[in-house]
């Protein structure tokens, strides 16, 4: 439910990327105009994500998701009354405050699985979820040839109806959250409190606070934006960068531009399944030694994409590209974590506010008279840069013998014939 969640307010969220090119067209949209859509469809997830990681220490996530889902759905379907750009604007920054599920589908998923696999576990959660931004890169150009070509509606009624289907799916899909899930594996938030097994919500105030003062967020909250934030980007670009650059159709510049988004299917997951494999041999200190690889081969690899201008050579150049941005991605959350327990979902919702920051400072490229392929060239070289940032999330001896703790005695449940050898002392691992 969590991922699947997740998938589908992806999929609305950039739903209205890939039809851009006929927004633009009725709407007598500028360049510069196309630019702060870009920016409006993240700015709002900043603030949306510090609220909803907050809201799931209160509530928890079975509630949080469900009304996201449900008042998220409204301004999905509601773009369809936008008839000048400014309404298309308010819409636009609206929707984007059902890109705060990704904490909920984070903060679910660390508190439902082990921590041997809790990377693997958020990673899967997490790519299969991005995988919208994909899917929908090709999904919403048929759905609106569906309603156009085959059902006769006009272009303008077309992109409207289709972000209408996508809208309400999101809200019958947080019906469901309600009915099918539940907030931990002993139970519900409010029965957990009510026997003393989880601290009040004045409590929880106070971690909220003590997360906001540890660097080491602050850092992944960098470090999620060099990554996270470059996909959305992408996402908000890929549709129109191959039409301008590439001279393709609007339906074969959603396939090319799905490529990245689809290889979420996989490359995340691969991303936090390192990070559990580095964590078994090296501890925390192997974890975020992985992160550090994965981000800055990111950066080299947005790099080269960036200067390619034959179609032939720019597709394979964005696969790769695509599976650093995710791997890195995975990386980031298979620290996160162990960062601070009794305030996950606050380090997570600030880390995943670092993801829309970015996305938010790199829209600025966009909008002005910059090329394109150069403001991609630019953001290779920062995220190489910032991929050192990762040597500032440092974990003390008590945490790390802590994980080693809470590895073994996770192993200790699995079969024996698939039980991986218990943690000792840690190997040497790469130091900076």
């Amino acid at each position: 439910m969590s991922w699947f969640a997740f998938f589908l307010c992806f999929f609305a969220w950039f739903g209205i990327a890939p039809l851009m090119a006929v927004v633009r067209e009725e709407l007598s949209l500028t360049k510069e105009q196309v630019g702060w859509s870009i920016i409006a469809s993240v700015t709002i997830t900043i603030f949306a994500r510090l609220a909803i990681g907050w809201l799931c220490d209160r509530i928890g996530p079975r509630l949080a998701y469900t009304w996201l889902l449900v008042l998220g759905s409204l301004p999905v379907m509601g773009i369809g009354l936008a008839h000048d750009f400014q309404t298309f604007l308010i819409f636009r920054l609206l929707i984007g405050v059902i890109g705060a599920s990704f904490v909920i589908t984070q903060y679910h998923t660390s508190v439902m699985f082990a921590p041997n696999i809790v990377g693997t576990a958020n990673a899967t959660s997490a790519g299969w979820g991005n995988l919208g931004g994909g899917v929908t890169q090709f999904v919403m150009p048929l759905l609106f040839g569906l309603f156009v070509t085959t059902m006769g509606f006009s272009s303008a009624m077309g992109w409207r109806l289709s972000m209408v289907v996508a809208g309400v799916v999101c809200c019958l899909t947080g019906i469901a959250y309600y009915c099918f899930t539940q907030d931990t594996p002993e139970g519900s938030f409010k029965e957990l409190r009510a026997a003393g097994k989880l601290p009040s919500t004045k409590k929880a105030n106070g971690e909220f606070w003590a997360a906001c003062r540890d660097h080491r967020v602050w850092a992944l909250f960098v470090i999620y934006g060099a990554c996270f934030g470059i996909e959305l980007t992408l996402n908000n670009i890929a549709a129109l960068y191959f039409i301008d650059y590439f001279d393709l159709g609007l339906a074969t510049a959603g396939m090319m531009a799905a490529s990245f988004g689809l290889m979420n299917l996989f490359a995340r997951t691969l991303g936090g399944a390192s990070g559990d494999l580095f964590g078994s041999k090296w501890g925390l200190r192997g974890r975020v030694t992985w992160l550090f690889f994965a981000l800055f081969c990111e950066g080299i690899a947005l790099m080269f994409f960036s200067q390619m201008t034959a179609l032939a050579v720019a597709l394979p150049a964005l696969v790769v590209f695509s599976l650093f941005v995710q791997m890195s991605e995975g990386a980031t959350f298979s620290v996160v974590p162990f960062v601070n327990k009794k305030a996950l979902g606050a380090v997570a919702g600030i880390v995943g506010a670092g993801g829309n920051a970015g996305a938010v400072a790199a829209g600025f490229l966009f909008k002005g008279s910059l090329e394109w392929p150069t403001a991609l060239l630019i953001l290779g070289g920062l995220v190489t840069t910032v991929a050192f940032l990762a040597f500032a999330v440092q974990f003390d001896e008590v945490a790390e013998s802590a994980a080693r703790e809470e590895y073994n005695d996770a192993v200790k449940c699995l079969p024996r014939t698939t039980r991986p050898e218990p943690v000792g002392e840690l190997e040497p691992v790469f130091n900076a």
